[in-house]
């Protein structure tokens, strides 16, 4: 499969590429989320809500995308 963009042609293998960086950005956007959530409960006592929203929503999305792939793929 060929996509043209701008007058070149990309092919399927950047689009995979592009697809997997995005994925592990998104974990390693969840795990930075996580982790900070972790250090300022355990080091300050904090509870950051707006963190484990951040994480749990990530989450919620990749498993809702994965999903959706595996059933209609």
């Amino acid at each position: 499969m060929r996509i043209p963009v701008f007058g070149t042609v990309i092919d399927e293998r950047y689009v995979r590429h592009r697809y997997r960086a995005t994925s592990m950005g998104s974990v390693a956007g969840g795990l930075a989320a996580v982790g900070l959530f972790w250090y300022r409960l355990t080091v300050n006592g904090i509870w950051s809500w707006d963190l484990l929203a951040v994480a749990i929503t990530i989450a919620a999305v990749k498993w809702a995308f994965m999903t959706w792939y595996h059933f209609t793929d």
